[in-house]
Protein backbone atom coordinates (compact mmCIF):
# COMPACT_ATOMS: atom_id res chain seq x y z
CA UNK A 1 0.00 0.00 0.00
CA UNK A 2 1.79 3.29 -0.87
CA UNK A 3 1.33 6.85 1.15
CA UNK A 4 -1.82 7.92 -0.64
CA UNK A 5 -3.85 4.70 -0.35
CA UNK A 6 -2.79 4.63 3.72
CA UNK A 7 -3.66 8.48 4.15
CA UNK A 8 -6.75 8.00 2.13
CA UNK A 9 -7.64 4.78 4.55
CA UNK A 10 -6.84 7.02 7.46
CA UNK A 11 -8.63 10.00 6.20
CA UNK A 12 -12.06 8.34 5.43
CA UNK A 13 -12.71 6.83 8.71
CA UNK A 14 -12.49 10.53 10.21
CA UNK A 15 -15.32 13.16 10.82
CA UNK A 16 -15.97 15.53 8.40
CA UNK A 17 -14.63 18.30 9.60
CA UNK A 18 -11.69 16.31 10.70
CA UNK A 19 -10.74 14.90 7.65
CA UNK A 20 -11.08 19.01 6.09
CA UNK A 21 -8.36 19.88 8.22
CA UNK A 22 -6.16 17.14 6.63
CA UNK A 23 -7.75 18.56 3.20
CA UNK A 24 -6.61 21.79 4.32
CA UNK A 25 -3.41 20.81 5.85
CA UNK A 26 -2.46 19.06 2.08
CA UNK A 27 -3.26 21.89 0.75
CA UNK A 28 -0.92 24.22 2.54
CA UNK A 29 2.28 21.75 2.24
CA UNK A 30 1.52 22.02 -1.74
CA UNK A 31 1.25 25.80 -2.08
CA UNK A 32 3.65 25.81 0.03
CA UNK A 33 5.96 23.42 -2.19
CA UNK A 34 4.86 25.49 -5.31
CA UNK A 35 5.79 28.81 -4.06
CA UNK A 36 9.11 27.59 -2.53
CA UNK A 37 9.84 26.23 -6.06
CA UNK A 38 8.84 29.43 -7.75
CA UNK A 39 10.89 31.75 -5.10
CA UNK A 40 14.19 28.89 -5.90
CA UNK A 41 13.71 29.72 -9.70
CA UNK A 42 13.34 33.43 -9.79
CA UNK A 43 16.67 33.27 -7.84
CA UNK A 44 18.08 31.35 -10.36
CA UNK A 45 17.48 33.47 -12.80
CA UNK A 46 18.58 36.42 -11.16
CA UNK A 47 22.03 34.80 -10.44
CA UNK A 48 21.81 34.53 -14.63
CA UNK A 49 20.67 37.43 -15.25
CA UNK A 50 24.18 39.46 -13.29
CA UNK A 51 26.27 37.67 -16.30
CA UNK A 52 23.87 38.68 -19.52
CA UNK A 53 25.84 39.67 -22.05
CA UNK A 54 29.31 39.38 -20.43
CA UNK A 55 30.24 36.52 -22.77
CA UNK A 56 30.37 35.94 -26.35
CA UNK A 57 29.50 32.41 -27.84
CA UNK A 58 32.03 31.44 -30.73
CA UNK A 59 33.13 28.51 -32.35
CA UNK A 60 35.26 26.47 -30.34
CA UNK A 61 38.32 24.80 -32.10
CA UNK A 62 39.54 21.69 -30.83
CA UNK A 63 43.14 21.80 -31.93
CA UNK A 64 43.71 25.39 -31.01
CA UNK A 65 42.93 24.17 -27.05
CA UNK A 66 45.49 21.74 -27.78
CA UNK A 67 48.34 23.64 -28.97
CA UNK A 68 47.97 26.36 -25.79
Amino acid sequence: MNIAERIYETVKTLPENTAAEVLNFAEGLKAKQAEEERTRRENALAVLAKYRGRFKAGKFNREECYDR
